[in-house]
């Protein structure tokens, strides 16, 4: 009996309920109506798929580190007839076929944040910003996720980090006032989305009290995969404008950071949410990631850029996938991404182009995608130095193994093949600095 069959026959929850269009549009509905159980993606997508690709994803999701959380809008962007190759449905539903081993160089926390973390609830890497983890939730949850080893829900693969609970944020805000080096925090999680508003305003307003506090960010993916959200919880929305008035008053800023990959994602809903936003003074600056099969094209990046640009949200970063658990198949060799940003470049105006960048693995940091050190095309490394994080330090990316030669393939995966590569290359440090 397939996965499938197992599921179907299992499933006494019936369909998915259908909605109206108001009901559809609301928030509450879709946060009611989001499937997280494997019965709940059967049902949902009933004949619109073949057998055959369900069972396909219901394999894959039991391989992975991060669990299932679909709303409705998301699942509905989704091109069920052509879903082994929809570049939504595979960001978020992984099929066992298109898996690949890992590199084995992955680290579960490839950015090497628990050790970078003072306080609860804290990163503190760059000298002048933190980054503050108020919640492990998200509206719907990406399969590349960098913080696969604390946000959602234990899978069969990984078992989560409880890094981000309410518990900790006095302890994080107390961090924050004792160093006055600091001035730009990035609120995150997880989702501020799943932030209750009386939270929001009171995190946001006790940050902005903070006399040396400049610049707030609230990071959220709401808007790409629930902007309903932004239109009809008014609470919410209100908690995130008031804050935001609260910083033009006080000559700070607050933005919002969004995740948009695909051209696809920015739909009128969007808009409409955007243009609420935009009433409001609120500066939306876009963060998307270089994924195989969903936008790795000059085409689609160009295409995504002007799309975020017609609706005032800045295209700002795409981010090299980074080396976590179960991602092999989402990475793009380095010398590609330079590629896909010397054909972006010039497609639009400048201040609108996003940067290219690799989050240097082991903490290093954002660095340009060109800016590399040092370079091994047989094995695929690129080195990046990071003088404003370790001055002394190399911190190295490794290309998907799919890139490489054959024997290039087989010496990584080989025993010992990892030590024998790094040794030969003169790179034997790396093990130990990975390793703290």
């Amino acid at each position: 009996m397939s996965v499938l069959e197992v599921v179907r026959a299992g499933n006494a929850n019936g369909p998915v309920v259908t909605a109206d269009r108001s009901e559809f549009l609301n928030h509450l509905w879709q946060d009611k109506n989001a499937v997280t159980r494997a019965d709940q993606l059967v049902s949902y997508i009933g004949d619109q798929a073949a057998p055959e690709v369900i069972d396909d994803m219901l394999a894959g999701l039991n391989q992975v580190g991060m669990s299932i959380r679909l709303t409705p809008y998301v699942l509905d962007l989704i091109d069920w007839q052509n879903a082994t190759t929809d570049p939504i449905r595979r960001q978020f539903l992984p099929m066992q076929s298109e898996l690949e081993p890992d590199h084995p160089c992955m680290s579960v926390d490839s950015l090497g944040e628990r050790h970078t973390s003072p306080a609860p609830n804290l990163v503190h890497r760059y000298n002048d910003k933190v980054l503050f983890l108020v919640t492990s939730v998200c509206p719907v949850y990406c399969q590349y996720c960098t913080r696969s080893y604390a946000v959602g829900q234990d899978t069969a693969a990984l078992q989560k980090d409880r890094v981000a609970s309410p518990a900790g944020w006095q302890a994080a805000l107390n961090y924050i006032r004792s160093h006055p080096e600091i001035e730009d925090v990035v609120v995150s999680g997880g989702d501020i989305a799943r932030v209750k508003p009386q939270n929001i305003r009171m995190l946001g307003e006790a940050l902005l009290d903070i006399a040396h506090i400049r610049r707030i960010r609230f990071a959220t993916k709401a808007l790409s995969v629930q902007p309903m959200k932004f239109l009809t919880d008014e609470a919410w929305f209100s908690a995130i404008a008031d804050v935001a008035r609260k910083g033009r008053e006080m000559f700070k800023s607050v933005f919002i950071h969004s995740h948009f990959n695909h051209p696809r994602e920015v739909t009128p809903l969007v808009e409409q949410a955007m243009r609420r936003l935009f009433a409001e003074g609120i500066y939306v600056r876009n963060q998307a990631v270089q994924l195989r099969g969903v936008n790795d094209s000059s085409e689609t990046l160009v295409e995504l850029t002007k799309a975020l640009g017609r609706i005032n949200i800045q295209p700002y970063y795409v981010y090299a996938c980074d080396m976590v658990m179960s991602t092999e198949h989402f990475r793009v060799p380095i010398k590609k991404m330079q590629r896909f940003e010397r054909e972006l470049r010039g497609a639009t105006a400048g201040f609108n182009t996003p940067l290219l960048i690799v989050d240097a693995p082991g903490g290093g940091g954002k660095r340009d995608v060109h800016s590399y050190e040092y370079r091994n095309d047989e094995f695929g490394i690129t080195g990046y130095r990071a003088p404003a994080v370790n001055p002394d330090r190399m911190y190295y990316y490794f290309d998907p193994l799919r890139s490489l030669s054959s024997s290039a393939r087989n010496q990584w995966l080989a025993p010992g093949g990892v030590q024998a590569i790094l040794d030969r290359l003169g790179l034997t440090s790396y093990l130990s600095v990975a390793a703290q």
